[in-house]
């Protein structure tokens, strides 16, 4: 037996329960893992709350780290003892131990530390792939990136920086505007007390930025478009203030002709190359010294439902993990 979080209903960080699991030997193509650290993700709460269904009774989290205890028929790549990380599904990382499919983990380099991967999986493969592949950020590029401060933004402004792009980023207090400053972003706009479509107007002299990455949705997408530049990039990958509202396609040529992505982390990484490709990019960043991964908090796994309701309230900067 392990103990897990299970919902049986969508709702607020209550419905999660922590409960003992049989967690049982794994099956052809599976590993079992014994989980050192759970990360924390905005999409947890997603399923949580039923934006993004899923059948229930289900658990929850999609990133976690530790060792592998024993090995399914036909798992050639991975052994007993390996130390190893993942993000994306099936939901369930919200455990002491699981049983998955191999295929979506990876080796963890030896630099490499459970709390820093289980930290940076979903959010570093997320950031890799929006700046190197869903838009190929350049030197002299202005971005702008919305929460800079959060997990994702955090390691956003340090990758930006070190690929020579000036990130504009919005912040929703003083102290995560400084947070943000100090992991290089280049302005920073507290869009409590200002209004960040005017601000990224000035800072770019009118002219507007080729990419915004956006994951708040309702409350910044329209904004986010007027940001652009003509034949700019919006990128939504989330949705933290709820989806936004349909508009007109006509929209994106009265402003110049722009594109409109949405992408996820799984359609850039759904072949064993390309999440290995994802993964090494990630960790040699990081490795390198460019691109610090900042825990800035951790709670036991039994008090999920506190970490929930701190991350919904904005109370959080950088990422976070639970301990098992």
């Amino acid at each position: 037996m392990a103990k897990a979080i299970r919902i049986s209903k969508t709702g607020g960080p209550e419905v999660m329960e922590y409960v003992d699991v049989e967690v049982g030997e794994p099956g052809p193509g599976e590993v079992r893992i014994r989980h050192a650290a759970v990360g924390l993700n905005f999409i947890d709460c997603y399923f949580r709350s039923g934006l993004y269904p899923q059948p229930l009774p289900a658990g929850l989290g999609q990133e976690a780290a530790g060792t592998i205890e024993a090995v399914g028929a036909g798992v050639s790549d991975f052994k007993v003892g390996d130390r190893v990380a993942y993000a994306g599904r099936p939901n369930g990382a919200y455990a002491e131990a699981r049983v998955m499919p191999a295929d979506i983990l990876v080796k963890l380099p030896d630099a490499i530390s459970f709390d820093t991967a289980a930290a940076m999986m979903l959010q570093g493969m997320t950031v890799q792939y929006l700046l190197r592949q869903t838009y190929a950020v350049q030197p002299g590029d202005t971005i702008l990136f919305h929460a800079a401060a959060g997990g994702i933004g955090l390691i956003a402004c340090q990758w930006a920086r070190a690929l020579g792009a000036n990130l504009i980023g919005t912040v929703s207090s003083d102290e995560k505007a400084a947070l943000a400053k100090a992991h290089g972003a280049t302005h920073v706009i507290n869009y409590k007390t200002e209004n960040f479509v005017e601000r990224v107007k000035e800072i770019t002299g009118g002219r507007g930025v080729q990419v915004v990455y956006d994951s708040i949705g309702r409350d910044t997408f329209i904004g986010s478009l007027d940001c652009l530049r003509p034949r700019g990039m919006m990128v939504s990958f989330g949705n933290s203030s709820g989806p936004a509202a349909p508009f007109a396609v006509s929209e994106l040529a009265s402003r110049g002709s722009l594109f409109l992505t949405r992408p996820s982390l799984g359609n850039y990484t759904s072949t064993r190359a390309e999440l290995e490709a994802t993964a090494a990019d990630l960790f040699a960043v990081v490795n390198s010294g460019q691109v610090s991964i900042e825990i800035n908090q951790r709670y036991a796994l039994k008090d999920v439902a506190q970490a929930h309701a701190d991350l919904e309230g904005r109370k959080t900067t950088g990422s976070t993990i639970l301990v098992p």
